[in-house]
C-alpha cells in the first residue's frame, strides 16, 4: 500500500522547487543523467507508448550547435547550464508497440491515422516531460524547463531524417539561489478547479 511522502520530499518536489535561471559550476554525471531517464520513463503512458526522446545537450561541441535556436533571453542561462535536456516526442513512436505493448495489437490503432498520431505522440510526450522534471527534482537536480527557441531548428540540427520533433527544452544541474526571480503567485483552489 502506498503512504503519502513526507513534507520534505513534497518541499523538493514541489513546494518549494524552483524553476532556475542560474547555475553553479558543478558537473552533472552521465550516470545521473541515465539514471533520470529511467526513473522518467517508469510513469504512466497511453498503451505504453513512450513517444519520449531525450537529447542531452553536455558537451561544448553539442552546446555550439543548440546555441543558434535559441531566443536572447534564453541564451545565458542556457549556455551556462551543466547540462540541456531536449524534450522531443517520436511521432512514428507506435512502430515500438509490438515491443512495448505486446498483449495487443496496438499498433494497428495507429497506422494511417495521422490525428491520432499527432495528438496521443504530443500529449504522451508532454506527460513523460512532466515526469521528466518530477524526477530530476527527486534525484536531487534543479530544472529550468522552457520555451523560447526555434523548434524547427532544432529539429533539424538535431534530429534530421527522423520523425522525432523537439517540444521543450528543460535547463539541468545545480540552481544557483542567488538569481532566482521570487516566485510568481499559484491560483486558489476556487478559482481554478471544482469538485463536481
Amino acid at each position: 500500500m502506498n503512504t503519502a511522502l513526507n513534507d520534505a520530499a513534497l518541499k523538493q518536489l514541489f513546494t518549494e522547487a524552483r524553476t532556475h535561471n542560474g547555475w553553479l559550476d558543478k558537473p552533472v554525471s552521465d550516470e545521473l543523467l541515465k539514471q533520470l531517464y529511467q526513473l522518467t520513463v517508469m510513469g504512466p503512458t497511453a498503451a505504453n507508448s513512450q513517444p519520449l526522446r531525450v537529447v542531452f545537450v553536455k558537451s561544448a561541441e553539442a552546446k555550439a550547435r543548440l546555441k543558434p535556436h535559441l531566443s536572447a533571453g534564453n541564451l545565458d542561462k542556457t549556455m551556462s547550464a551543466p547540462v540541456t535536456a531536449i524534450i522531443a516526442s517520436d511521432y512514428a513512436f507506435y512502430e515500438q508497440l509490438p515491443t512495448l505493448f505486446p498483449h495487443a495489437d496496438a499498433k494497428s490503432w495507429f497506422v494511417g491515422n495521422q490525428p491520432l498520431i499527432d495528438t496521443s505522440a504530443f500529449r504522451n510526450g508532454s506527460l513523460q516531460g512532466g515526469y521528466f522534471i518530477l524526477a530530476a527534482r527527486a534525484l536531487g537536480l534543479d530544472t529550468g524547463p522552457m520555451s523560447g527557441f526555434d523548434n524547427a531548428g532544432v529539429d533539424k540540427e538535431f534530429f534530421a531524417g527522423t520523425a522525432i520533433k523537439s517540444n521543450f527544452l528543460v535547463n539541468l544541474g545545480y540552481g544557483d539561489v542567488a538569481k532566482l526571480f521570487p516566485r510568481s503567485p499559484r491560483p486558489d483552489f476556487a478559482d481554478f478547479a471544482k469538485i463536481l
